[in-house]
């Protein structure tokens, strides 16, 4: 989709208000506009994502038959979470689970799904107005795979920091076990982010899925703030133009912020089996390289100025309750590799060399 179609629909949006909370357009043929969901707004997502204190739980469902929901029309399919509140009084909650993602859902023993609470059968529990959301399983019933998803997790307190204009994303020790025969496959942790219609509707704004965004289309600040963050974490699984990784936020003044997640094949993480793709000039992931669209030189400098200003608080989360369920050599090495990014920002000919400079006009 060229700038100009980008542009002129954002425009008839802001004038359009809140009509809709979600749309997406087809980047080949913009006539065939559809909403994407239901255009219901979101349930208030109450107190969930307010605690960072983790949640137990026992998820039961059908794993062998859930495994195989790979295709694009994946369906809802039965499970229960069992939930015990701090008093002991024990919930057991009908929830449907549905299969999501891409490269995890392909590989992982235990796919990433979503997962819908009635909000009838949820009252009394901290699921009680989730709409929605996206668990993000241990991807095998290993070590060092768990620690894959505490780095992650890791990834959002930081970005949550760093702005609100981010998913919330909370910790969770689940006992998955499978209906079918009662056993126990795994006790791991996971995490449950935000859904993006709840986290618009508690930034006053719309997730608009729309194709073909370039830097002129985003909010400056912004901007520049997703290609920062992703350089920090030495990510470069991500595309804003197509909507890889990335969301975008139009607030009801017309600005559209893009706002990243799913970190799993960042540098910062250097999971096993993260990879590049071929056609980046490098060939780990943790060599970073800089792939934001480019925009006003300053504002990259601002961004600069907020990560070094909140480097100290960053290097605490690793530190915290949350921080030290990792491995010490695995927050050694995070930490490590966040020195690395500081020792590229120390001065500004530093970040005009590796950010300003290596922008990217378009992709």
């Amino acid at each position: 989709m060229h700038m100009r179609s980008f542009s002129t629909f954002m425009a008839v949006l802001a004038l359009a208000g809140t009509a809709v909370p979600m749309v997406e357009v087809s980047a080949q043929n913009e006539k065939k506009k559809k909403v994407a969901r239901s255009q219901r707004a979101p349930r208030d997502p109450g107190e969930f994502f307010k605690s960072e204190q983790p949640i137990t739980i026992t998820l039961t469902t059908n794993l062998a038959r859930i495994r195989k929901d790979k295709g694009e029309k994946k369906p809802w399919r039965a499970g229960t979470v069992k939930y015990v509140d701090p008093a002991g009084k024990e919930y057991i909650i009908p929830v449907e689970l549905r299969t999501r993602g891409i490269w995890r859902l392909k590989n992982c023993e235990i796919p990433p799904m979503r997962m819908n609470f009635a909000r009838a059968t949820s009252v009394g529990t901290p699921f009680w107005g989730l709409d929605l959301p996206k668990l993000t399983s241990v991807c095998r019933d290993d070590d060092a795979y768990e620690q894959y998803i505490l780095q992650e997790l890791q990834l959002y307190r930081v970005q949550n920091l760093l702005t609100p204009v981010s998913h919330k994303a909370r910790l969770m020790n689940i006992t998955y076990v499978d209906s079918v025969n009662g056993k126990v496959f795994a006790k791991r942790s996971a995490i449950m982010l935000e859904e993006p219609l709840a986290m618009a509707q508690r930034l006053g704004g719309m997730e608009v899925k729309l194709k073909g965004a370039t830097g002129d289309d985003l909010d400056p600040f912004h901007n520049a703030f997703a290609g920062v963050f992703q350089y920090f974490i030495g990510n470069t699984d991500w595309s804003i133009a197509g909507l890889h990784n990335m969301e975008l936020l139009s607030q009801t003044d017309g600005t559209v912020i893009p706002i990243p997640w799913d970190y799993d094949f960042s540098g910062a993480i250097n999971a096993r089996y993260a990879t590049t793709d071929p056609s980046l000039t490098i060939n780990r992931v943790r060599d970073r390289l800089y792939r934001g669209y480019c925009g006003p030189a300053e504002k990259v400098h601002e961004v600069v100025a907020l990560f070094k200003g909140k480097k100290d608080a960053i290097y605490a989360l690793y530190t915290d309750e949350i921080g030290q369920m990792m491995k010490p050599n695995t927050v050694k090495e995070t930490l490590q590799y966040f020195d690395d990014f500081y020792k590229t920002i120390k001065d500004p000919r530093g970040v005009e060399r590796n950010l300003v400079d290596e922008c990217l006009g378009r992709r």
